[in-house]
């Protein structure tokens, strides 16, 4: 139950917060997800954080964005590997966004941009996102998952 009290703390803080940045698709950010139940994606460390895909900005506050893990996951519907330079330290990150964990967020969770998806690897994101809605969705083809 600890990690939960921490938790609570953390986001009362959040929610003070005014963040008025612009977003824009593709772009990764530190955000605080938070800690979760069961199998939902949870961030790490003091803040809760993990770095999030933006795929859409909804309204002022809200955008759907997806969660990156660096756990070597293989491409399927639910993830898909990418790689980026990450902004501060100017090096190669690889990881996998996870499809299967997309969600709206707040812009008040986001901390700070660390990087950008290529625009390939963002098409085929959203192509999974779709399928992940609606099944029958075509778009890529079976090989190149």
């Amino acid at each position: 139950m600890k990690k939960y009290d921490e938790w609570n703390e953390i986001k009362k803080q959040t929610q003070q917060i005014d963040f008025k940045l612009g977003i824009k698709p593709r772009e990764i950010y530190w955000t605080k997800i938070g800690f979760n139940i069961g199998n939902e994606e949870y961030g790490k460390g003091d803040e809760f954080v993990r770095p999030v895909i933006i795929i859409r900005q909804l309204t002022h506050d809200l955008f759907i964005g997806v969660p990156t893990t660096t756990t070597n996951k293989d491409n399927n519907d639910y993830f898909h590997k990418i790689s980026y330079i990450e902004k501060t330290s100017n090096t190669q990150v690889n990881s996998s966004a996870m499809i299967l964990q997309q969600k709206v967020f707040s812009k008040k969770r986001l901390l700070s941009k660390i990087g950008t998806v290529k625009k390939e690897e963002f098409s085929k994101i959203v192509i999974k996102l779709k399928r992940l809605i609606d099944p029958t969705e075509v778009g890529l083809p079976e090989g190149e998952l």
